[in-house]
Parts: structure tokens; sequence; C-alpha cells
């Protein structure tokens, strides 16, 4: 069905009362599911943390992570921003709904759900803050420690659907020299330390995520030794500039940049002909940003 006029839209997307019970309904069973699916598997393989959910029923655009914990389980993930407008006190009404489900589903008290909007980002927003109240735990993947911190920002802290990548770097890491640029906490750096890499170098603007990826070595028993294990705040091709004039090299580096950002610390990569708007915006930038990494990564 093809909608074209704007009122009508907006009034078929009021739900009533009976609708959103059913979505909850719809909700609880499926992560009661999943639940029953993944458990033993958790229990089996060491891992505290995992996916439950992902945007399974459409009509339900939640992403939900269950971490198991010292002070009891908890759930934390977010709203997908809906592309049509909905009034925020009937979005409000809807998400108490799907609480209350993941509460009776789960058995997780209500302070223990932690829910954020997840909206399109833009410049450095992925770096604020979204609260205060430093609900922090320490999750096991396998025999890998990981903090995460479940209430104050957008993401915890660890990307859980990156699991097979970390299991990946750490079985590829013996002996290699890594760089892993945008680093964030630092999962990828400890996954690939634990897999006995000859050094990694781990590079991000943010100080705060610098110092959350040093504690996380800390956790896992890596301590520095000399130049192995390096934190280097920096933009990530200012960084890769200065490493090729001194004509360093690495073995494998990650690289998982944001989409877009106009953060005074990371400029617009040099591009002859560009007008160096003073952005990033990775649709346009990519290409200058793999010569970089190219120019750095060594042969073979």
């Amino acid at each position: 069905m093809v909608i074209t006029d704007e009122k009508t839209a907006s009034q078929s997307e009021t739900q009533t009362a009976s609708q959103i019970a059913l979505q909850a309904e719809m909700l609880a069973n499926r992560l009661q599911k999943r639940y029953r699916h993944l458990k033993k598997w958790a229990r089996r393989t060491g891992c505290d943390a995992f996916r439950l959910y992902d945007r399974d029923i459409p009509e339900i655009p939640l992403v939900l992570d269950l971490y198991h914990r010292a002070g009891g389980p908890a759930v934390a993930g977010a709203l997908y921003k809906r592309p049509y407008d909905k009034p925020p006190e009937a979005e409000a009404v809807w998400l108490s709904a799907m609480r209350g489900a993941i509460q009776d589903a789960l058995e997780v008290p209500p302070e223990n759900i932690f829910i954020k909007v997840r909206e399109r980002q833009r410049g450095t927003s992925q770096y604020q803050k979204t609260g205060g109240s430093a609900e922090t735990a320490v999750v096991s993947e396998g025999d890998l420690r990981f903090i995460v911190n479940l209430s104050d920002y957008l993401d915890t802290g660890i990307f859980l659907d990156a699991r097979k990548v970390r299991a990946f770097l750490r079985e590829s890491a013996q002996g290699v020299h890594a760089l892993n640029l945008f680093c964030y906490t630092g999962s990828l750096s400890v996954a690939l330390a634990a897999g006995g890499a000859a050094s990694v170098d781990s590079v991000d603007l943010s100080a705060t995520y610098l110092a959350w990826a040093r504690k996380n070595f800390a956790r896992n028993g890596l301590r520095d030794s000399g130049d192995a294990f390096r934190f280097i705040r920096a933009d990530a091709l200012s960084f890769a500039a200065q490493a090729r004039n001194e004509r360093r090299v690495w073995d494998l580096i990650i690289l998982d940049p944001p989409v877009f950002s106009n953060s005074k610390r990371m400029r617009q990569p040099p591009r002859s002909g560009s007008d160096h708007s003073g952005f990033f915006d990775l649709k346009r930038d990519y290409r200058a940003l793999l010569e970089a990494m190219l120019a750095i990564l060594a042969k073979g």
C-alpha cells in the first residue's frame, strides 16, 4: 500500500493500546525463544554478553544485548529512530510497553534495562555521554575480559556483533605488528595482544576511550612492556601521514572509521583539487583513506 497523503500517513502510525500490547507480546516471545537457544551456547563458550534481538520484527526496531554481571542480568540496547514522524509521547508509551516485555521475558528488573535512541550520527556525537549513572561491569568473552558501561553512552564499550572478528584477529596475530585506527575502547587491540602480536598501536581521538582501552589491557593482564602496546591520541589521517614520512609500516591494519565527522581534530584527507571543507565524509573520502593505509601496510 502506497500512502501519499501526509495526514493519512500520520493517522496510519497511531497505535491503539491493543496493537502495542500485541507487539509487546511478540517481543517477549521472541526474546524467550532466543534466550533458550543461546544460553547453553553462552555457558559453553564462556560468553557473559551476547545479542538477543536485532530488529527481528520490522515494527519493533530495537537492538537488545544481554549482559550477565555480578549485580544480576542487565539488558542494554537502542531504539532505532523510525523513518516516519511519531509523537514523542506516543513513542514513550510504546517503549514503556517494550521495557515491560523485556522485564517479563528475561526476569530483568526495570532498573537494569538501559535503552537509548539511536539516530544517524553527525560530527562527534558518537563520543557524547547520554547519562551519568556509571553502571559499569566486567563481562567475559572466553578467557578475555572487557569493561562495559551500560548507562552512560550510546554504545557500551564493546560491539558484541564483532565477536567473530575478535576471534579471527586473535588467531591471526602471532608475531605481527598491528595498528588499530579509530580503536574505540580497544577490544580488537586486546584480541590482537592476547593472540601474541609483536606490537599493537591503538589510535583514537578520544582520551576517554584510550583510557578505557588501557584498562581493558590491564584487566587481561596485558602490561606495557616497552613499546609493545602503545595508546596514541591522534587523528588517524595525520598519524598515517606522519608514519609514511617516517617510513613506518604495519603487518595488519584495522580501519573502522566513522561515517561522518566535523571534529576540529580530524581533518579531511588531502586530495588534489579538493576544497578542504573541514569535515570527513566516508562516502566521499574513502579512497584517500584507503590509499593512506596502503602506504603504511607492509609488503606481503
